[in-house]
């Protein structure tokens, strides 16, 4: 069974590995712009964003536009894709909408970069929590043939984001899930839900790896677990800070 966490140093809830097998069988499938295989290959080209050099060179520099080059790559993916991965992966707080609209001109849509965005995201989480266990990350999931639907969901509008994205109150009944009865959300819940799923997969991991996210705004909520919600805060705003996060 993937995600067996029997020799984990610690004792790791059930609903954790659960919430892990549930991404990998949404990653394997295929999405809305994106086959399962090539969503598959933006598993493995996130993880192997971090060793690539010129990712390292435009870290280090004042600029990263200043630093030309290729990028070292472990998948067929096309360019554009694999620079959004290696950004977002290695640099994330200093991507603009200039950048965005550069992979544009190059072939990216909106939602390929969305879903794609998604994806990272998700295999950031669970790898960071392997790594946090002292685990090898879980081998990659056999991708399910199909095309991708090209699904744009009901209810899109410029909300002044980058991208799209639903408001809850024109959020269509197949979309509902996202917002529950909210007639509000925050950005960091509807910046994805120009691809619904990406949306979903960011739900599952932040109630194992925090909380649900219609607790969040709740002071008193801990999610049931072992430690206080200022504990809880404590260590993500540590986390955020490390990683960049402007939240």
């Amino acid at each position: 069974m993937n995600f067996d966490y029997l020799e984990a140093p610690y004792r790791i809830r059930n609903d954790i590995p659960e919430a892990h097998r549930l991404i990998w069988q949404m990653i394997a499938r295929p999405g809305n712009w994106w086959n399962g295989e090539d969503r598959v290959s933006i598993i493995a080209e996130t993880r192997h964003a971090v060793d690539c050099e010129l990712c390292r060179e435009r870290r280090a520099a004042l600029s990263p536009n200043s630093v030309k080059g290729e990028h070292t790559v472990v998948t067929n993916l096309p360019g554009p894709a694999v620079d959004a991965i290696h950004r977002i992966v290695t640099d994330a707080s200093r991507l603009t909408e200039t950048w965005l609209s550069d992979l544009y001109t190059k072939g990216m849509s909106d939602g390929g970069y969305i879903e794609l965005l998604g994806i990272v995201v998700a295999v950031i989480s669970i790898d960071g929590f392997h790594r946090a266990m002292g685990m090898p990350p879980e081998p990659l999931p056999e991708p399910v043939a199909g095309e991708p639907s090209g699904l744009r969901p009901e209810g899109l509008a410029e909300q002044g984001a980058w991208v799209e994205m639903i408001s809850p109150l024109e959020v269509a009944d197949t979309e509902a899930d996202l917002y529950g009865n909210n007639k509000q959300a925050g950005n960091v819940i509807a910046a994805m839900s120009l691809v619904p799923d990406s949306v979903r997969m960011l739900k599952i991991l932040s109630g194992v790896h925090y909380l649900d996210m219609h607790d969040v705004a709740n002071p008193a909520a801990n999610g049931g677990r072992s430690i206080t919600r200022p504990q809880i805060e404590l260590i993500a705003g540590r986390v955020s800070s490390l990683s960049d996060c402007f939240y």
